[in-house]
């Protein structure tokens, strides 16, 4: 089910406001689409290599405004993730949480394009 970014932050000041900085991070890559589904926003390029999601919306706790997920087939290094799971062989799930416009910095950025780059060039 795909929707509105606008429907996804609903009730999500602090999560859209962050989006907002981050998204234009993101879509500045080459050959980056979009997708609002129910429980995440989505980036892809070849493949996804990134989503967006509120885990008060998820997990109905008071947690941090936003996460980003970052999707690898290997592991990437970085002090940020707040955790790391290999859910298949050479499937690798990266999450940052981001308290703030702040936390959307030039490591988030460069995380961002080591994810973008795994996903391979866009399609013709």
């Amino acid at each position: 089910m795909t929707g509105s970014v606008d429907g996804f932050f609903a009730g999500f000041p602090d999560s859209f406001n962050i989006f907002n900085r981050l998204s234009p991070k993101i879509e500045s890559l080459d050959g980056v689409t979009r997708a609002a589904q129910k429980s995440q926003i989505s980036f892809r390029r070849k493949k996804l290599f990134a989503a967006v999601w509120v885990p008060e919306k998820e997990l109905g706790q008071k947690m941090a405004p936003l996460v980003l997920s970052l999707f690898t087939r290997s592991r990437l290094r970085s002090e940020r993730f707040k955790q790391v799971v290999e859910p298949a062989p050479g499937r690798f799930t990266h999450h940052v949480e981001l308290w703030s416009v702040q936390d959307v910095d030039d490591d988030v950025q460069s995380l961002l394009r080591s994810a973008w780059e795994d996903a391979g060039p866009a399609p013709k």
